[in-house]
């Protein structure tokens, strides 16, 4: 059994909402130009792409997806090692858009990841995000069990 877990868009929460408008600004040019399709599936790529990690449970391994256009998906399997452990951190991730007139738009993210320590206790991936640290501790007891890694003295 595979789970997905959705973790960030790619070109960040400006780019996406301007991937969207390329799609609409796309469909609308269509009707005087069949070309403007390429606007389409540039919106499409800007606005869908994204990442995630897949967790197969059966086969004890997961793997870290980049999402092109939201479906196909790419990326390496990685095997669980029983030396490997799991651990929450707050990012801290910030994305910062800047206008023509040079004016900056900050969108902090407040979210709590669980991520994999390899056993040299260097981060290998981010395995899924939460909004709240209770939630996360939760999950990463269930899923602790579930692999059955150990969990981090921090978390």
């Amino acid at each position: 059994m595979t789970t997905n877990y959705k973790l960030d868009k790619v070109f960040g929460p400006v780019g996406t909402a301007a991937g969207f408008i390329l799609i609409i600004a796309g469909l609308i040019m269509t009707y005087q130009s069949p070309i403007a399709l390429i606007l389409v599936v540039i919106g499409g790529f800007i606005g869908f792409t994204d990442t995630s990690s897949v967790i197969d449970l059966e086969g004890r391994r997961i793997r870290m997806s980049n999402n092109i256009f939201g479906f196909i998906r790419t990326g390496k399997w990685m095997n669980i090692e029983p030396d490997m452990r799991l651990g929450i951190e707050r990012p801290g991730m910030v994305w910062r858009s800047y206008s023509r007139s040079n004016r900056s738009i900050t969108i902090s993210n407040k979210e709590i990841r669980i991520f994999l320590y390899d056993s040299n206790n260097r981060k290998v991936m981010p395995v899924m995000k939460h909004k709240t640290y209770q939630t996360a501790r939760a999950e990463l007891m269930n899923l602790s069990q579930e692999l059955g890694l150990k969990v981090d003295r921090k978390a």
